[in-house]
């Protein structure tokens, strides 16, 4: 029987040591715990500090022990190379158990560090948990990353054995990245001793003698089994962007991680052993990490490791044809994955000629889902849309509907749900003191955060302490957002994403929402343009869904006259501008920061994440087209 989300999260609350501990429980532990919550000298609360275990071994020897070992654990689905292979859990298991004497052959021990520089490929995944075995600890650098972002990583992590493969392919071009990864070493000042390197067919790259080493002939390394390390030894490294342009290294340790993401995969997402999850990101990522990776195979599920894109590989039926053929029970997406569909399809034409029967929820993170995309998949798929809330800090949600949980309030159009067990997510002024209902203030979490959030930054114990030191007893997320008077939980974006018009604070996120519902509208971006009289005053971008041929002055008539119903004339938005695309991130979040400083004229480093560099000139020749940007924005 299912327990309720309330009943849940109230314990959780009250004694999260003990809520903790039982959970705990579900794992197969070397040494079991006995303490739950412990804070450690740098002020983090540190898990299961007594206990020990090894990721590796929850993920694969459990799973053959409980005798999982046929079942498929892994299915890698590339569209871009025309490949698709099934690894059963004793398979996996054979190949991550000799990859990790084969690194073990060149010195890696437990505490060494190891970067994984690959697209998303089964041997990424095996040398993932081949580290785990080893307790080295793991940093995974998404595939094609910029040679001196690579090099910085490489400093910060000072790896051991960097592991790359030969070269990746997005639609119909190759990328090789060996030549990328010698860029970054000559960059880099603390290179590692070895490069290890799985060529591909499409690609073959250059090995250096002495130091470079076949992938493949790690893999005839005797096997060699899971070593016990204590709960609070981190398990990998995850970079994300810092203000400062230094990016923070995310620690994440193996006790606590575990038990989360286990709890996890039951609680938010009612998988069982056996059933089958396909989560459309990239291990360089925390959402690949947590939910291609990690979650799934704690819990005994099968896992879709994608290689490709949601569309154009070949199209955009390619997640539904997965759906079919793999039978997978939930989808877990970007938002933007979703947008990029419907441009495309927005007829939804390609899902109606595919057996969509298995799904059962469409989960989207990454970023907010605005209300049209939230509809517009409810009813193509006929399943519950789940949005939910969590960052690279957190390592798994802080807000969502429960759907494995009993009498959880339904998913509704705009939130994100509701706290997760563990969290006690809090809405603050700028005094930290708690907002009305309905009001917009700092999305904040009250200490202790729950298993699997970060208990360090990597060698940087001061910016670790800036997450909490702003309002002592608090974790500032740096999103803003509200909660409204049933429960339900809204964000509207990072706090610099709020715009001030003439003294009135209006959220990006919500003019986006208007934008985003227009019938021609893909996906959109509300800028906060420099104003001399005003402050600021917002401009849309707009990319139009495929087929639509509204031209750009009557969209624009229409969509300020929407943002005027809904908001009123203070909002002053008054231009849109048509564009081709908009520039993202890999993991699909706009880069509104960049735009907004490239608009206003201002100095903005290339982000290393950005998909596609080249829209930002066209972008620029746009807002110069129309008289927009660098300070000179019309007022109203």
């Amino acid at each position: 029987m299912k327990l309720s989300y309330a009943a849940a999260h109230a314990a959780s609350l009250a004694d999260p040591a003990a809520f903790w501990l039982r959970q705990a429980r579900e794992l197969a532990w070397h040494t079991p715990p006995t303490q739950g919550l412990n804070r450690d000298a740098d002020g983090a609360d540190r898990w299961f500090a007594d206990g020990r275990l090894n990721t590796s071994y929850l993920c694969l020897d459990a799973q053959v022990a409980a005798g999982r070992g046929p079942q498929a654990a892994l299915i890698y689905d590339s569209p871009v190379t025309n490949t698709q292979r099934t690894y059963s859990y004793a398979e996996l298991l054979d190949h991550t158990a000799r990859l990790a004497g084969g690194l073990r052959e060149l010195g890696v021990e437990a505490g060494d560090r190891v970067l994984i520089y690959m697209p998303n490929v089964p041997e990424a995944v095996m040398a993932m948990l081949a580290c785990a075995r080893l307790g080295a600890v793991h940093s995974v650098v998404f595939g094609g990353f910029a040679p001196p972002e690579l090099a910085v990583r490489i400093d910060d992590a000072r790896p051991r054995v960097l592991i790359c493969a030969a070269g990746g392919m997005e639609f119909d071009r190759v990328i090789p990245y060996k030549p990328l990864v010698e860029q970054a070493l000559a960059l880099a000042t603390h290179p590692p001793a070895h490069v290890v390197v799985w060529q591909r067919e499409f690609v073959q790259a250059e090995m250096r003698p002495g130091r470079d080493v076949n992938f493949n002939d790690l893999l005839r390394a005797a096997p060699v089994a899971a070593v016990p390390v204590a709960a609070t030894h981190p398990l990998y490294i995850l970079y994300t962007s810092g203000t400062t342009g230094r990016p923070k290294g995310v620690v994440r340790d193996h006790g606590g991680h575990a038990v989360a993401l286990r709890y996890s995969m039951a609680a938010l997402y009612d998988l069982a052993p056996g059933d089958v999850i396909f989560t459309g990101s990239d291990i360089g990522w925390a959402v690949g990490s947590s939910y291609i990776v990690y979650g799934p195979l704690l819990r005994g599920c099968t896992t879709v490791l994608f290689e490709g894109k949601p569309v154009r590989t070949p199209d955009a039926g390619t997640f539904w044809r997965m759906v079919e053929e793999h039978r997978i029970k939930v989808l877990y997406t970007a938002p933007t994955a979703i947008r990029a569909i419907k441009k495309e399809d927005p007829d939804g034409l390609l899902a109606r000629k595919y057996d969509l029967s298995s799904l059962r929820h469409l989960f989207l993170a990454g970023e907010r889902c605005d209300p049209a995309t939230f509809a517009w998949a409810g009813a193509l798929l006929g399943v519950p849309v789940v949005d939910h809330w969590w960052q690279t800090e957190s390592g798994w949600p802080m807000l969502a509907t429960l759907v494995g949980l009993a009498e959880m309030p339904p998913p509704r159009a705009g939130s994100a749900g509701f706290p997760v067990p563990g969290y006690d997510v809090c809405i603050l002024d700028e005094a930290g003191q708690p907002v009305p209902a309905g009001t917009t203030g700092l999305v904040a979490v009250r200490l202790p955060l729950p298993p699997g959030c970060f208990p360090a930054l990597w060698q940087d114990a001061d910016r670790f302490r800036a997450y909490h030191d702003v309002y002592p007893g608090y974790y500032l997320s740096g999103d803003g957002g509200y909660r409204d008077a049933d429960g339900y939980c809204y964000l509207m974006g990072r706090v610099d994403d709020v715009i001030n018009v003439a003294g009135h604070r209006l959220s990006t996120g919500e003019l986006e929402e208007i934008l985003a519902a227009h019938p021609a509208v893909a996906e959109c971006a509300v800028l906060g343009l420099a104003d001399e009289l005003r402050g600021q005053v917002p401009a849309g971008l707009v990319v139009l869904k495929d087929g639509q041929t509204i031209a750009e002055p009557a969209l624009e008539q229409e969509l300020v006259a929407a943002v005027r119903a809904r908001i009123g004339a203070l909002a002053c938005f008054r231009q849109v501008l048509v564009v081709a695309r908009l520039p993202k991130t890999r993991s699909g979040k706009i880069l509104r920061k960049t735009l907004r400083q490239l608009a206003d004229g201002e100095p903005f480093a290339l982000p290393a994440t950005i998909d596609d560099p080249l829209i930002l000139d066209e972008i620029r020749a746009g807002l110069a087209r129309r008289g927009l940007g660098q300070g000179f924005a019309p007022s109203c």
